[in-house]
């Protein structure tokens, strides 16, 4: 008995066809975004690319935008998940910039062009829109905490953490997105760059 029951929790544990098949989708649209312009893509293109009718396609995403949104809600997470944990972090200041610095260029690196299109695309589709924003909310929080602890105070002003950990994100954010278009070693000096701006901004350039 216990046995079969540790063997349907390992079953419901695993994809369903469904979430397979919707995770191919995804995959062909980032594939496709390689080599076509969002707005010249077409659901027809999407459903081609996965082998499956143009209404199977519709049965799980009823627009290429919403592919999108799903496509750039898995970009995201793990960069939302991982500045969680470093506005909690215990380790120096120092050491913690580094390793968000790190982690937000590796995460540049290998989903630049989906970054991209989907802030090209955030003005006209609202759900990408907010979902970049809550994205940067939670970085700015996370470098508000550092901020913090590296000794900044955590006023409401100008020279508060709070304002100063937003205009870091932003520096960040479009640094990121010009030096991703370039080349992954642009990436990486934008990156030194940027860790360099938030060590003096915390004080801890010395």
């Amino acid at each position: 008995m216990h046995e079969t029951a540790k063997a349907v929790r390992r079953r419901s544990a695993a994809p369903s066809k469904g979430d397979l098949r919707e995770q191919q989708i995804l995959e062909v649209l980032a594939g496709l975004l390689a080599d076509k312009s969002f707005d010249a893509l077409t659901i027809n293109d999407i459903a081609a690319g996965a082998g499956i009718s143009r209404a199977s396609t519709y049965f799980y995403f009823g627009s290429k935008q919403d592919a999108l949104v799903a496509l750039f809600a898995n970009t995201v997470e793990s960069l939302r998940e991982k500045s969680r944990a470093a506005a909690e972090d215990s380790a120096a200041p120092q050491e913690t910039i580094a390793m968000v610095m790190a982690r937000t260029r590796d995460r540049w690196l290998e989903h630049g062009l989906i970054m991209r299109v989907a802030i090209d695309q955030s003005s006209a589709i609202p759900e990408l829109d907010a979902l970049w924003a809550e994205t940067a909310e939670i970085f700015i929080e996370a470098i508000a905490a550092i901020l913090v602890r590296a000794g900044v105070e955590s006023g409401d002003g100008p020279a508060g953490a709070a304002a100063l950990a937003r205009a870091l994100c932003w520096m960040v954010e479009r640094s990121f997105y010009h030096a991703s278009a370039v080349s992954p070693e642009k990436l990486r000096e934008a990156s030194e760059t940027c860790v360099e701006v938030w060590l003096r901004v915390a004080g801890l350039d010395h």
